[in-house]
């Protein structure tokens, strides 16, 4: 099927305002990841408040997966690059995330889930992105889909680089999933060699690409492998523009509105205020994330 994309003319990008180094730390049961966007930097890249990174070869690391474990207030977005994950939740919803899928789940107003390994030995690789709510909608059902690889719109743009669109637009095309609050940009770009990309965003999005294959050039800044760059915000900026220069290079760029709301979290606990973490430990406690009725 040919795709029909619109290109996106970016005459103004953005400069790369900080390069942030991930954190190697372990979650779940112990499995073994890089925690790239950290609690401390929620306020300046809301919506977003958690972007995990994990790849390894060695079975050890991830295996005994994460079981279950509650949530309330904010979404999950997981993207699968190689492996296979299991999802199960307290609201009925099940499904085998794997290469190339991803699993959005709004956890909402409270979903107890796991999500464990379907494989012994191979390579689990993959991301998982925590996207806030706003206070009007963190009480809300929750929902669960899985999008398995075919079901990911992509494009090739005139130049060669290849373009995943999970959630948001680009050039036309209509991602997976869109947002009318948060308005979330996830696209997933694999740059041949010699190659640039442009995408046109408003300048009140707070914006940022991680880069995991290669290294990627955004204005006079060389990005390289496991590195976040997050991009400054300049009110005359009308997008991004990135170029994979003498090898191939993947990128996530990842992009929404801000909220500008209030954060208070507690773990997997998400809310505006200290009071709505109390009451939502207590709900918790008393067994009210048990199912979706």
């Amino acid at each position: 099927m040919t795709t029909t994309i619109t290109p996106e003319i970016v005459t103004r990008p953005r400069v790369v305002e900080h390069e942030v180094i991930g954190q190697a730390t372990s979650d779940g049961a112990g499995v073994k990841l890089t925690r790239v966007l950290t609690q401390h930097l929620q306020r300046r890249l809301d919506p977003f408040l958690m972007l995990d990174a994990f790849g390894t070869d060695n079975p050890d690391d991830y295996i005994a997966g994460f079981p279950d474990h509650p949530h309330r207030g904010f979404e999950t977005v997981t993207y699968m690059i190689a492996g296979k994950m299991r999802h199960r939740d307290s609201a009925g919803h099940e499904g085998l995330l794997e290469n190339g899928g991803v699993q959005w789940m709004t956890a909402g107003r409270g979903v107890i889930h796991s999500e464990l390994p379907e494989q012994e030995e191979g390579r689990m690789e993959g991301f998982q992105l925590w996207l806030n709510l706003a206070a009007k909608d963190k009480m809300n059902q929750p929902w669960y889909r899985d999008f398995q690889s075919a079901d990911i719109p992509e494009f090739v743009t005139p130049e060669g680089v290849t373009v995943r669109v999970i959630a948001g637009r680009s050039h036309g095309v209509a991602g997976a999933v869109e947002r009318a609050v948060t308005e979330p940009e996830y696209l997933d770009l694999h740059l041949p060699a010699g190659t640039s990309f442009g995408q046109a965003l408003p300048p009140e999005f707070n914006a940022f690409v991680y880069v995991y294959r290669g290294e990627v050039e955004i204005g006079e800044r060389t990005i390289p492998q496991q590195r976040m760059a997050i991009l400054r915000n300049a009110p005359d900026s009308d997008g991004v523009a990135l170029s994979a220069t003498s090898a191939p290079a993947r990128a996530l760029l990842i992009a929404g509105r801000p909220l500008d709301e209030p954060i208070a979290q507690y773990g997997p606990f998400v809310m505006n205020t200290q009071e709505e973490i109390f009451q939502t430990l207590n709900d918790f406690r008393e067994g009210r994330f048990a199912s979706a009725e």
